[in-house]
């Protein structure tokens, strides 16, 4: 059973930083791409960034320059390293795996992120 486990969520202020942690679990895949997605209130979920397994990444317009996903293959583990925090990213961030491969998609349980201005 494959499993993805957010962590490294929080309060902060605006311009403080958070670093995320999505643990995997489970099979190996050999083509996936992981990213982190995030969903304010009242708003639809949204692409954050993501990474491929050759090392690809790819970012959101709002996010590019603040945010930096990265991953240790050895850990099994994606991070996504949040700089210059603001109150618009704000919202519950999602850690997904598309599997391309077998043409599924898993999901995290989501890591509450809040900044205050």
């Amino acid at each position: 059973q494959v499993q993805l486990v957010e962590s490294g969520g929080g309060l902060v202020q605006a311009g403080d930083s958070l670093r995320l942690s999505c643990a995997t679990s489970g099979r190996t895949f050999s083509s996936y791409v992981m990213g982190w997605f995030r969903q304010a209130p009242g708003k639809g979920r949204e692409l954050v960034a993501s990474i491929s397994r050759s090392g690809t990444t790819s970012y959101g317009d709002s996010v590019k320059g603040r945010f930096t996903i990265s991953r240790d293959s050895v850990k099994r583990t994606v991070y996504l390293q949040m700089n210059s925090l603001k109150p618009e990213d704000t919202a519950i961030y999602y850690c997904n795996l598309d599997d391309r491969q077998y043409g599924t998609t898993y999901w995290g349980q989501g890591t509450q992120v809040t900044v205050s201005s």
